[in-house]
């Protein structure tokens, strides 16, 4: 049985690195996105410098996941024959009222480098811009800022991505850091989720919840390799994902439909001024989710919606609680004392100690 999860809480660097590089004051747990999209740039700019003419990237910040309806954000580059890069960004005349940029988003995009759009030739109704193909690396971090700053991408793992030659055929390569190739596994993860959840046609009210615990079980167990009816599922429903010293837990909530991807990071703690101060600080700094200290523990929580829920929505936070949680309880442990779930050396915890499965 889990512990009731509160609702509510009362070498040197290159160009595109040092262009992403964060201020020392705002480390924290930024430093893991931080990093992350240093690696998207450092990938995306590599490949840029080997694509042969003809080549097209298109990188797109997924609707779906990102929770931007119709709105589609994304950055184009094509290889043009005279050894120079043609890139495009999406601008307001084909966003959605709502989700158009405001004129201090367009002049951070004109800031950046981009050239309002129709001002490149070729733009159209796109912000546009042209460089030589041995400035890869500029061009890399420009992108790069302007999914993260001007679009709004939280992490490189929000974003799809397809890179294909003159004739529309997919190029291999390595990956763009945690970012989804189209043509990729996690694309063939997802469309066999798809595949699996699909039949039954719309859930009704009623049955709604029910539906919902399996589609559940079925995107965590494709996340495991397992199959789902041997995921472990303790006596008050939750699925447990073991993740390094911290427990993750899955738990579907009917009122409304909800999924809570939640984790105790720390148990037995003293609720101090200094506590609810780091966890504000850090919540402020993380890409989703949050953290709060309730009934002398800290948790860690992210929601995803169960009304037309998404399979994507779920295994993002999965992946980013399980490192998020294993990497928290270390840290606040050492500055704040209590007791991590696994935690070897800790005191024994309350209650029954439980086991689970490694993601």
């Amino acid at each position: 049985m889990t512990a009731d999860h509160p609702s509510a809480p009362p070498g040197a660097p290159g160009h595109h690195e040092s262009i992403l590089l964060d201020e020392p004051s705002t480390a924290d747990l930024r430093a893991k996105v931080t990093q992350a999209w240093r690696e998207f740039a450092r990938a995306l700019a590599d490949r840029l410098a080997t694509l042969p003419p003809g080549a097209h990237v298109e990188l797109t910040l997924d609707p779906t996941a990102s929770g931007t309806d119709d709105a589609v954000y994304s950055v184009g580059v094509d290889v043009e024959t005279d050894n120079r890069l043609a890139a495009q960004a999406v601008g307001n005349a084909t966003l959605p009222a709502g989700y158009r940029l405001d004129r201090a988003a367009v002049a951070d995009m004109v800031a950046l480098g981009w050239s309002p759009p129709g001002v490149v030739e070729g733009s159209g109704e796109q912000f546009g811009l042209h460089c030589a193909a041995s400035e890869a690396n500029r061009l890399a971090a420009l992108l790069s800022r302007t999914l993260r700053d001007i679009y709004g991408a939280p992490h490189p793992a929000f974003l799809v991505y397809l890179i294909e030659d003159g004739d529309g055929e997919p190029l291999a390569g390595e990956p763009l850091g945690t970012a989804r190739n189209e043509f990729g596994p996690g694309r063939e993860i997802e469309t066999e989720l798809a595949e699996a959840l699909a039949g039954g046609g719309e859930p009704g009210a009623e049955t709604e919840v029910l539906e919902l615990a399996e589609r559940v079980r079925t995107v965590v167990s494709t996340m495991l390799k397992s199959d789902s009816d041997r995921v472990h599922v303790d006596s008050d429903g939750d699925i447990n994902i073991r993740a390094g010293s911290a427990m993750v837990f899955v738990r579907v909530r009917d009122n409304p439909p909800l999924v809570d991807v939640f984790s105790p990071v720390l148990t037995e703690v003293e609720p101090t001024e200094r506590l609810y101060v780091k966890l504000s600080e850090l919540t402020n700094r993380m890409p989703i989710g949050r953290l709060y200290c309730a009934d002398d523990t800290v948790w860690a929580s992210i929601p995803v919606f169960g009304r037309n829920f998404q399979p994507t929505h779920l295994m993002l936070a999965v992946q980013v609680m399980t490192g998020l949680a294993d990497e928290l309880d270390d840290r606040l442990h050492g500055e704040f004392g209590g007791k991590r779930f696994f935690g070897e050396g800790d005191k024994p915890g309350r209650g029954e100690h439980r086991t689970g499965m490694y993601l």
